[in-house]
């Protein structure tokens, strides 16, 4: 079957890149679109949405979408889900795709045809990417363009997406004004393409218009389980299909497994005829692998790698860091210097530009992530760092997909919670956001850096034992995060522990163009969606912060704060954090924080009236914040920051979901307030109980 599409030169063609995961379409969609991208998510579910532009040869203008990798249009997961959709028109947000790019893997070449013998049946208009040729080619495998052009009946191009080998022919190949859709596809049994004709004539008589894709329709269908919810979508059509699978179930052939093994012994013919050379050899991926999934070796790399990533993080990253923050002081200290003292400069300087500073300063660490996500997903090493990781998390339920969330979440949970898309089984997802916010983020370091000091003054310690502690935090988060997935696995969220079936693609030397596409554009959604959010509750906490205002407006700034709402609010919370050694000054910083953790210090020095230090002498504003607290006093005369609270204070910064940027981010990935309410009650929980338990425990010990 042909399909021509006349497409003036202003027209848009609509362009989708199908392809299994690791066949390097991302990589060939940013050789296609460079920066021209736009990320965003597809309505109604967390799927993120990936589309850029270009011009073809002609001039049109040709819109490209990047369909999630999937293994078949059979897909279990929200992104396999979403590239069948799109496929078949089925979204109303995404228009159907004029032409579809097939992006094969020229070293995996049947696995890579079974997709494609799918995606046939649809009878797009369809040009094929043989891509990773170079990697065919080092194996001594050779891959005829022309032989599978000539099978498949549609334009072949080879290519290398790492080193844009191919683009433009590629272009060139999607700018003709005819595109041709396949003339060949599967063959299947006879009895399956009886039942399939009857589903298909019924489909074509109800939808006219999607006559085209009416054979696959049926096809998908006739392997669905009764009660599935594409069959339930079918309506009237229900009925013909159980009567067609009874009759291919009569006939001896199962109407699930016969289409696969159909569609695979066509594509292992096509192989036969297009492919040469090759075979079994060992690799330099082999002999890395030998070492770098070692029982041993394996996790000595792994650590390593983490090692040297956590390095730059908290150190290499803390230079800029000191950049933007001296910056956002500046800017602090120009509106302060140019506005008259009053409401609307309060608003600007510690409202606004506090509140958008508190996010942009830990940016650097953001990047610095992104670039070893990157790295390591460009190097081909993530998926092996997921299999390593697998041998543990499969103990409490999980398996190493968690893995790269709950890495993202030691810079910010909130694009670990976004990593959690990958992950196919919903209570899996669930499982892994859960614990996500228990790794604990560069925001919690003033807090746990103002506390052990607190603890230990200079001097009275060795400093390891203060590292020591530090770390201890760390270690506190991750086994509370593995003890509450083992917890939610067997009870709320019980199920199977998933077996993981992983590919492990050959070793690449990495892109760093592609690495830099994605740390842009990565970073662009972490500041828009955490900004956003952070700013307006920083406003919103400035004004429970700054009002009503005391009678005396010459009042120092602690009683100001103590009779504003968070003041009153953290008088009212007296009672009930009392038991974990905590004063209504530290029931104000826990509100505030709920903004931003790292806000828990600055409250401090506006509830004791310690104003800013105009040397920039941060050290100097510390140890004055710390100067003020060891002076604090319950009414009895007893110091209210001892050792034991501030241990407790510490792990409740641990434990509990002090971030209204993740709450947000939470409901936005599981589509409601449901699951969000239920995490910050569950965490705050914990962090209580846990807080509770080392103070009383504590008094009793004597300590």
């Amino acid at each position: 079957m042909t399909a021509e599409l006349n497409f003036a030169a202003t027209a848009t063609l609509q362009v989708a890149l199908a392809g299994n995961p690791n066949c390097g379409k991302t990589t060939l969609f940013n050789a296609l679109t460079g920066l021209r991208q736009k990320v965003g998510n597809y309505p109604g579910v967390t799927v993120e949405k990936k589309a850029g532009k270009f011009f073809g040869s002609h001039g049109q203008l040709i819109e490209v979408l990047d369909l999630p990798g999937t293994y078949s249009l059979h897909g279990r997961s929200p992104d396999e889900a979403i590239a069948c959709e799109v496929l078949l028109g089925e979204r109303a947000d995404t228009p159907r795709p004029d032409v579809v790019v097939a992006v094969l893997d020229a070293t995996n070449l049947e696995r890579n045809l079974y997709l494609l013998a799918q995606i046939a049946e649809l009878r797009l208009p369809m040009v094929v990417a043989l891509n990773m040729v170079d990697v065919a080619e080092a194996r001594s495998m050779r891959v005829d363009p022309a032989v599978l052009q000539s099978a498949l009946g549609v334009p072949v191009i080879a290519t290398v997406a790492s080193e844009k080998r191919g683009i433009i022919e590629l272009k060139q190949a999607l700018s003709r004004a005819v595109q041709v859709a396949p003339e060949h596809v599967a063959r299947m049994p006879d009895a399956i393409e009886a039942a399939v004709k009857n589903i298909s004539s019924v489909l074509m008589s109800e939808h006219p218009e999607r006559r085209s894709s009416a054979r696959a329709e049926a096809l998908m269908l006739l392997a669905q389980p009764d009660g599935s919810p594409r069959l339930h979508a079918a309506g009237a059509i229900k009925t013909i299909v159980a009567a067609a699978q009874v009759s291919v179930k009569v006939a001896g052939l199962d109407p699930v497994s016969d289409p696969v093994e159909a569609r695979y012994a066509w594509a292992a013919e096509i192989v036969e005829r297009s492919v040469h050379g090759g075979g079994y050899s060992v690799t330099i991926s082999d002999r890395l692998d030998a070492v770098l999934t070692h029982r041993v070796w394996g996790w000595v790399a792994f650590l390593a790698v983490l090692g040297l990533m956590f390095f730059c993080i908290f150190t290499v990253a803390q230079y800029p860091m000191d950049w933007i923050n001296a910056f956002v002081d500046w800017l602090g200290g120009r509106v302060a210097a140019i506005m008259p003292a009053g409401e609307l400069q309060s608003l600007l300087k510690d409202g606004v530009i506090a509140g958008a500073g508190s996010v942009l300063v830990f940016l650097p660490q953001i990047l610095i992530l992104f670039f070893f996500i990157g790295l390591l997903e460009d190097t081909g090493y993530m998926a092996r760092a997921a299999f390593i990781m697998d041998r543990l998390m499969s103990r409490v339920g999980l398996h190493g997909k968690s893995f790269i969330p709950l890495l993202s979440s030691f810079a910010c949970a909130i694009p670990g919670i976004m990593a959690t898309r990958t992950i196919e089984n919903r209570k899996d997802r669930l499982a892994t956001i859960f614990i996500a916010p228990f790794m604990s983020c560069p925001a919690r370091l003033p807090v746990y850096a103002l506390l052990i000091a607190l603890c230990f003054p200079r001097g009275m310690v060795p400093a390891w034992e203060k590292a020591a502690l530090m770390v201890g935090m760390y270690v506190a988060g991750m086994l509370a995060a593995f003890g509450t997935a083992w917890l939610f696995k067997r009870t709320l969220l019980r199920g199977e522990t998933p077996m993981l079936l992983l590919e492990l693609p050959p070793y690449h030397a990495p892109k760093l163009r592609s690495v830099a596409v994605q740390m842009w554009h990565r970073s662009r959604i972490f500041v828009y969606r955490v900004g956003t959010v952070i700013l307006a509750l920083s406003i919103v906490i400035w004004a429970l912060a700054r009002y009503p205002r005391p009678s005396d407006p010459r009042a120092p700034a602690s009683v100001a704060i103590s009779q504003s709402f968070a003041g009153q609010l953290g008088h009212a919370m007296e009672p009930a954090i009392k038991p974990l050694g905590f004063d209504w000054r530290i029931g104000i910083g826990l509100v505030t924080s709920f903004a931003a953790r790292e806000v828990f210090v600055g409250t401090m020095a506006i509830v004791h009236n310690i104003g800013d230090d105009s040397s920039g002498d941060n050290d100097k504003n510390m140890g004055a914040i710390q100067g003020a607290l060891r002076g604090d006093r319950w009414p009895d005369g007893r110091p209210v920051f001892t050792p034991l609270v501030c241990v407790g204070l510490m792990v409740f910064y641990v434990l509990a979901l002090q971030c209204v940027s993740t709450v947000a981010v939470v409901r936005r990935e599981t589509g409601g307030w449901f699951w969000p309410a239920f995490q910050f009650v569950y965490m705050t929980g914990l962090a209580y109980v846990a807080s509770l338990v080392i103070y009383q425990g504590g008094r009793l010990l004597g300590w």
